[in-house]
């Protein structure tokens, strides 16, 4: 029996070995890029991005955790992927927002900010058991559930910067198609103008209008740029006005007419928008009113009346 033992842990041992040595002799072998490296040195490259050879081992604790716990994070990022679905409309949600980002990288991060929510929740759990020591079914479930609640808070953060860059088009909106239109009526061309608003000014509108100049000066259609434009923006006030430019373009109309009544759109559209807060202000306003000031004055009016009466009964 102890013979068999010590086989079976010599022949384990031997496997290790075997298989340490393999690993060490394919990471040992040069990638096919540094093998072709020499021969095309002469070629002009967009960057000069070392390779791994050159570079040499990393020891940045943060590539350290991401080459230990990325494959993790991957299968993670995948599993929320299957459950919560909506591909499209996370994508589409980036967009808005204007992040580099792509669907995996946000479902990476959600799964980081769930396991956020796992730690405070099991940090709690624990600082519970040993103050009052109660159900580890309980534990298990409010563990369970701040993992969730912090996968669902990075879906509803990155609802809330594509709601945020929004406002901010809508309130650079009315200047840039100003702008756009002073250009277009003082005798430029729209790309010309297109070009010298976007140098002139910065905000979430000019990125937008950037990435259409940069479409224009690769050769795609004036017309197509801003349809895509149209079709990328979650506004419909700036696809109206990426339509309304396509199609003065296409067709000939006055651009600055065009312009000038898309900016007087939108600044309509803000003073009905403010209107109906102020309304809405307005209603929340008689919250403290009714159930704090009115109170207190009834209180102070029939208080001092109780108090005599009090007094005065035999």
């Amino acid at each position: 029996m102890l013979g068999a033992w010590g086989g079976l842990l010599g022949g384990t041992a031997a496997l290790g070995v075997v298989l340490v040595a393999v690993w060490l002799r394919a990471a040992r072998r040069p990638a096919l890029a540094d093998r072709v490296l020499p021969y095309l040195r002469d070629v002009p490259r967009v960057g000069d991005v070392p390779s791994p050879a050159n570079q040499g081992p990393s020891t940045s604790p943060v590539s350290a955790a991401a080459g230990v716990f990325g494959p993790l994070l991957a299968a993670a990022a995948d599993g929320v992927e299957r459950v919560l679905g909506g591909a499209a409309s996370v994508r589409r949600r980036l967009e808005r927002a204007d992040l580099d980002l792509t669907v995996h990288d946000l479902r990476v991060q959600q799964v980081l900010w769930g396991l956020g929510g796992f730690a405070v929740a099991a940090a709690y759990s624990l600082l519970k058991a040993l103050s009052e020591p109660g159900s580890v079914v309980a534990a298990v479930l409010l563990c369970l559930t701040g993992f969730v609640v912090g996968v669902l808070a990075r879906d509803n953060h990155l609802s809330g910067q594509a709601k945020q860059r929004e406002r901010q088009i809508l309130a650079e909106f009315p200047t840039v198609a100003e702008l756009l239109a002073l250009a277009v009526a003082a005798g430029e061309s729209p790309v010309a103008a297109l070009d010298r608003v976007v140098r002139r000014s910065g905000g979430a509108l000019s990125a937008d209008l950037a990435r259409v100049l940069a479409d224009v000066r690769t050769g795609e259609p004036v017309g197509a740029a801003f349809d895509r434009m149209a079709a990328r923006t979650g506004l419909p006030l700036v696809s109206r006005f990426a339509q309304g430019v396509a199609v003065a373009v296409e067709r000939g109309t006055p651009l600055a007419d065009v312009l000038h009544a898309q900016a007087a759109d939108v600044r309509e559209a803000g003073r009905r928008e403010l209107i109906e807060v102020a309304a809405r202000r307005e209603v929340l306003m008689m919250v403290p009113v009714v159930f704090l000031v009115l109170p207190v004055t009834v209180l102070f009016a029939f208080w001092p009346g109780v108090v005599g009466l009090s007094l005065t009964t035999p």
